[in-house]
């Protein structure tokens, strides 16, 4: 597929959530055809760097084409974002003024023929993001127990009809293809009749075990807040309701001074704000950019940014030289510890 017939969502939303300005740092970890990455880097002209992350080498090349005439300012990554500090510490890129997250699947995906995502086309039961993984989404239909894949489709598809489609999956194997999975799933559900294709939800959430999706993300979303300098912007765009559902209680979670239980008499937990909440209701996409892109229509944009305690920079320092140890090439505690001082503005 072209980058140039991709359509990013929320582009306008994003850079103004994200405060993009001249001269900053940024991180999209969900890099795909490259949109919001040329906007980034638009608005962040001159002296914008922008650091993208995505595990589909293919996106890598599309993107790399769309970004040319920003070659000298970005740094692209074949990688999973699970692994966001560890790119971020090889490549000495932090702390950063703004972090994107847009989890949705890239139309480079969607329209492929070969990988499986979409049930519009018939192609192998893939689904791995990268090549590198070992289990596709045919290892789970064809060896998983029918409780086990009733499972996965209630829990990571919100399917009532997961039982049913989990039984016709066991008689009916085994399955290579997606149109071979839709028929079965049709014939689960009796031809029932809804808003959506009665096999999306299926499809969801067996991409979403494929790739550990809400697992990483998750994980992800904790190393970016460690990443962000004072006042950086961590935006998340979510599709699914299990993905906002993650981002929206980590957002709320960090921006509260005591998490304890409620009826707690005093506070135990000894947590501290280090997120301000920038929208407090969320941000979807206008009935315009809807019409014009009708898969941006389950979107949904948080955004929060980042406040620092004075004795915070000790700490990051302290646990980033702990986890680089011996691989630091020269990094140490003073060096790294007056980096942070600069980047978080404190005397």
């Amino acid at each position: 597929m072209s980058a140039f017939t991709h359509i990013p969502v929320l582009v306008e939303e994003t850079v103004e959530a994200l405060a993009v300005q001249p001269g900053g740092r940024y991180i999209d970890c969900t890099l795909g055809a490259g949109g919001h990455a040329a906007a980034i880097l638009e608005h962040s002209s001159p002296g914008g760097q922008l650091l993208g992350i995505d595990a589909t080498p293919e996106a890598i090349k599309v993107a790399e084409a769309k970004l040319q005439a920003y070659s000298g300012s970005t740094l692209l990554i074949n990688e999973n974002f699970v692994n966001l500090q560890t790119i971020c510490i090889k490549y000495d890129f932090q702390p950063v003024h703004g972090i994107l997250f847009d989890l949705g699947l890239s139309s480079l995906q969607l329209d492929s023929n070969t990988r499986g995502f979409s049930f519009q086309h018939d192609a192998p039961l893939d689904m791995r993001l990268s090549p590198s993984q070992e289990i596709t989404a045919a290892d789970i239909i064809n060896t998983s127990s029918e409780a086990e894949l009733a499972r996965i489709i209630k829990t990571y598809g919100e399917e009532a009809y997961g039982r049913q489609i989990a039984h016709r999956i066991v008689q009916e194997r085994p399955i290579a293809t997606t149109l071979q999975l839709v028929r079965v799933i049709e014939r689960a559900v009796g031809g029932r009749r809804a808003r959506i294709h009665p096999a999306t939800k299926t499809f969801q959430a067996l991409r979403i075990t494929v790739n550990h999706e809400l697992e990483y993300l998750e994980a992800a979303l904790k190393q970016a807040i460690n990443l962000l300098g004072f006042e950086g912007r961590l935006v998340v765009i979510s599709y699914n309701s299990l993905e906002d559902r993650i981002v929206k209680q980590l957002m709320h979670r960090e921006s509260k001074d005591c998490i304890c239980p409620p009826g707690t008499p005093i506070c135990i937990c000894g947590h501290t704000a280090c997120l301000r909440l920038i929208n407090k209701q969320v941000i979807t996409p206008s009935p315009v950019e809807v019409q014009l892109n009708p898969r941006s229509r389950s979107a949904k944009l948080r955004a929060a940014e980042r406040i620092i305690t004075q004795d915070e920079p000790y700490k990051v320092a302290e646990k980033l030289n702990f986890l680089v140890g011996g691989k630091a090439s020269g990094w140490r505690r003073p060096a790294l510890l007056k980096k942070l001082r600069i980047a978080f503005s404190l005397p």
